[in-house]
C-alpha cells in the first residue's frame, strides 16, 4: 500500500510513514470537511423549513418563495463545495 511501510515480520498491521505535521494537517482538514458538511446541512434544513412554513401561511406567494429558496440553496451548496475544495487541497 502506498504511504505505508509494514513492520518486519508482520504484514497485517501497516504503520504510517508520515510526519506529525502531515497528520495534523490531515486531521484539521477532516474537521474542516465535517464542519462544512454539518453547517451546510443545517443551513439548507433551516432554509427549507422556513420556506415551507411561509408557504403554509401565504399560499398565494408560494411560487416566489420556492424560487428564492432554490436560489439560496444553490448558493449554500456552491459555498459548501468551495469550502470542501479548500479543505481538501490543504490536505494534499
Amino acid at each position: 500500500m502506498p504511504g505505508y511501510s509494514a513492520r518486519p515480520g508482520n504484514d497485517k498491521f501497516p504503520q504510517a510513514t508520515g510526519t506529525a505535521g502531515e497528520t495534523l494537517v490531515l486531521a484539521g482538514s477532516a474537521v474542516g470537511v465535517g464542519l462544512t458538511v454539518i453547517g451546510a446541512g443545517y443551513g439548507i434544513g433551516r432554509l427549507a423549513g422556513s420556506a415551507l412554513e411561509s408557504m403554509a401561511r401565504q399560499p398565494e406567494v408560494a411560487g416566489s418563495i420556492q424560487t428564492a429558496m432554490i436560489i439560496a440553496a444553490a448558493l449554500i451548496e456552491g459555498f459548501t463545495f468551495f469550502a470542501l475544495y479548500i479543505c481538501m487541497t490543504k490536505a494534499l
